[in-house]
């Protein structure tokens, strides 16, 4: 029996409910932006609140929360403490809706995050669990379709429903169904703990959170090809939290309708993101199957391709079809990066910390990329602004988008050592 036949249709029907309610986290998490057209005037908010709102106020919390909620899900019923993060994240959901201004809405959105924080890394563990190092990649990027999905999920909502109930309902709505399905996750059975380095199958140990943080520190010494992913992964998030300033980019600088971009974009992030998603997670297993060279080097060619795009749609009139096309491969790049980053991430540690690690990746990824992209974005944004600048979003969007391109050579440098890093921590796991 190979690899492949050891994955079950149960474990493929467990995965498109994970991915789900991942589809639901990033609808949640993506709202608040989303509904910046409505929310930044009803509640007189700066360009500097805002971003703080969808930055650090929301990610200290959901960052720091998450780095322990990675350990807890390598130790405790992971089915079970989805449930809890889910029922949590969608009553401050609801809560979020009633909130009159910036502290109003500050104070759910801080423990909105240690909600959602419980979500990817457990889910990441369970699915590893269930999947064999040949299809994680695959099963990494269809749980990671949540993110365009989501995202584009939460602009339709916006388009659609925004006009017809307000803004306020939305967000009570969202969090009744969320409850419904925290429900239904606390009946599921856990997924028994194995190994995942080749020839290591059965029960998992469990060790006491101390040994955990050792055990991760161990691999971050020994494994550069696993900080040079992280590294590239944080690069690339510079520009995805400046981006939440995008709704507001379109309709002051390029005219738009609030509503009606936000259907547009909503569409194109849905059909665009899936495509990334498979196309990253498929096509990075094909790449590593094919070459050996691991999956940040396909990222690698991904960006490189993308980035003149990525550049110019900024910068052209929005009735050309550049414009169009450049917002259709920002979600398909940002779809093509889950799925080879963090199967890469599990594979370059031992199997009994894949939940920590990938919480450590996250809380990189939103502390220091998503976090400093969109709260330096906010801040220059209204210092552009004070000196009178013609254009401060686009001003500011096309920075940080240079600044994200750093996750180019890294991604590079990060691929040609995967090999050799794999194969020291399969000697050093065969060893003990």
């Amino acid at each position: 029996m190979t690899e492949d036949e050891k994955v079950t249709g149960g474990s493929y029907a467990f995965l498109g409910f994970l991915a789900f309610l991942n589809v639901m986290n990033f609808v949640d998490r993506q709202l608040l932006a989303s509904f910046a057209n409505f929310i930044v005037p009803d509640l007189e908010l700066t360009n500097t609140q805002f971003g703080l709102l969808t930055g650090l106020v929301f990610l200290t919390f959901y960052s720091a929360a998450g780095l322990f909620m990675g350990a807890l899900a390598d130790t405790v019923n992971r089915t079970r403490l989805i449930a809890v993060g889910l029922g949590l994240w969608s009553i401050l959901t609801a809560a979020s809706g009633a909130a009159r201004g910036f502290f109003s809405l500050a104070l759910p959105r801080m423990f909105i995050g240690v909600g959602e924080s419980i979500m990817t890394p457990t889910s990441m563990s369970l699915l590893a669990d269930r999947f064999p190092s040949s299809r994680l990649g695959f099963a990494s990027g269809f749980y990671y379709m949540g993110v365009p999905i989501g995202v584009g999920v939460s602009l339709l909502v916006v388009g659609y429903l925004g006009p017809a109930i307000g803004w306020r309902n939305c967000f009570y709505l969202l969090g009744g169904i969320g409850i419904f399905f925290a429900i239904a996750m606390w009946f599921i059975k856990e997924t028994p703990r194995r190994h995942l380095a080749s020839g290591l199958e059965g029960e998992a140990p469990k060790q006491s959170f101390g040994e955990i943080i050792k055990t991760l520190l161990w691999a971050l010494r020994t494994s550069p090809a696993l900080l040079m992913t992280m590294g590239g992964g944080v690069a690339f998030h510079f520009i995805l939290g400046a981006a939440t300033f995008d709704q507001l980019w379109y309709v002051q600088e390029r005219g738009f309708e609030r509503a009606e971009i936000a259907q547009i974009t909503g569409w194109i992030g849905i059909v665009a993101g899936l495509a990334g998603n498979l196309f990253g997670g498929i096509g990075g297993d094909i790449f590593l199957r094919k070459t050996g060279i691991g999956r940040p080097m396909f990222l690698f060619w991904i960006m490189l391709l993308l980035a003149p795009i990525s550049l110019a749609y900024r910068l052209v009139d929005p009735d050309t079809p550049w414009f169009w096309l450049g917002i259709f491969a920002g979600f398909f790049q940002l779809g093509c990066f889950y799925g080879p980053t963090f199967s890469t991430v599990q594979e370059l540690v031992p199997p009994q910390i894949r939940g920590t690690v990938v919480a450590l990746y996250i809380l990189l990824l939103n502390m220091a990329g998503v976090a400093i992209g969109v709260s330096a974005a906010g801040v220059y944004v209204d210092y552009l602004m004070a000196a009178g600048a013609a254009e401060p979003y686009t001003t500011a969007l096309l920075w940080f988008t240079v600044i994200s391109f750093l996750a180019i050579p890294l991604f590079f440098f990060a691929g040609r050592r995967y090999d050799t890093d794999r194969q020291v921590l399969y000697q050093a796991l065969a060893e003990k």
